[in-house]
C-alpha cells in the first residue's frame, strides 16, 4: 500500500507539471528618466533657484552677497567616457554660500518655472524605487536632503547623505514607502513629484564658505506599474456623449 501511495504521489506531481504554462501579461517596464543634465538649461522646461536661512551673509554688492548660483563647464571623471562628440559641453550646477555665524544655517536649490518664475515640481512618473543624482562635496560637515511632495500632496524630507568627502560622489536614494506615488483616489494625482534639494549645516561646522555643486538628477521607475484594465476610462468626459 505504501508503495502505491508513492506511485500516485509521482504520477500527479507529473500531471502538474506536465500542463501548458501560459505566458502572463508583463508589468514591469523599469527605466531610468533623467530629470536633468545641467548641460542644456535653455531646453529644460524650469531654472534653478536658490534660497537661504536667514544668517546668509548679504553684502554692500552683489559680488560679496550669497547664495550665489552658476553653471561651471566640467564632469565627474566616472561620465567622461560615456561622452561623445556629438554631446553638448558638459556643465554642473554649482552653488556658494557664506552665513555671518554657525547655527541652524540651511540653503534649497528647486526649480521654477521659465514663463512665471513661480516653484516647478517635477512629476516622477510611475512607481520610483531610486533618486541618484552626482554631487561634489567639500569634506563640511553638511547634510543633504531630498524634497519630495507625495500623491496626497505632503512634503517628505528625504536624508541623501552627509557632504564629508572630497570631490565626486554619486549618491543614489531609495524611494521612502512612506511616500505615496500615486492617489487612491481615481481623479488624484498620479504620480509623486520632486521638489528640490535642501543643504544644512552641522551647528559647530565652519560657516563662512561652502560649495557644492550638482550633475546627473535622475530616477528609476517602473512606469507600466499604474496602468490597468481599462485605464482610459479613468477620466470620462460624459459632457460629450451627449453630441
Amino acid at each position: 500500500m505504501k508503495q502505491s501511495g508513492v506511485i500516485c504521489v509521482i504520477a500527479l506531481l507529473l500531471l502538474m507539471f506536465s500542463v501548458p504554462v501560459f505566458a502572463q501579461p508583463n508589468m514591469k517596464s523599469v527605466e531610468t528618466i533623467m530629470i536633468d543634465t545641467f548641460d542644456t538649461k535653455d531646453d529644460m522646461e524650469w531654472n534653478w533657484s536658490v534660497q537661504a536661512s536667514k544668517y546668509i551673509h548679504i553684502g554692500e554688492d552683489a559680488s560679496d552677497t550669497y547664495p550665489k548660483m552658476g553653471y561651471f563647464q566640467a564632469s565627474p571623471n566616472s561620465l567622461k567616457a560615456y561622452r561623445t562628440a556629438n554631446d553638448p559641453e558638459p556643465y554642473v550646477l554649482g552653488v556658494q554660500v557664506s552665513y555671518d555665524r554657525k547655527g541652524d544655517n540651511w540653503f534649497e536649490v528647486y526649480p521654477t518655472d521659465k514663463e512665471t518664475g513661480k516653484v516647478y515640481e517635477i512629476p516622477l512618473l510611475g512607481t520610483v524605487t531610486q533618486l541618484d543624482v552626482w554631487v561634489w562635496g567639500a569634506n563640511y560637515d553638511y547634510y543633504l536632503e531630498l524634497l519630495l511632495r507625495d500623491a496626497d500632496g505632503n512634503v517628505h524630507v528625504v536624508p541623501a547623505c552627509t557632504l564629508n568627502f572630497q570631490g565626486w560622489r554619486n549618491v543614489i536614494i531609495d524611494m521612502p514607502s512612506t511616500v505615496r506615488q500615486q492617489s487612491r483616489l481615481r481623479s488624484g494625482p498620479e504620480t509623486s513629484y520632486f521638489i528640490g534639494f535642501r543643504v544644512h549645516a552641522d551647528a559647530n561646522e565652519y560657516a563662512d564658505d561652502f560649495v557644492i555643486y550638482f550633475d546627473q538628477l535622475r530616477y528609476s521607475t517602473n512606469t507600466l506599474n499604474n496602468i490597468y484594465d481599462g485605464y482610459e476610462l479613468r477620466k470620462p468626459n460624459f459632457e460629450a456623449q451627449g453630441e
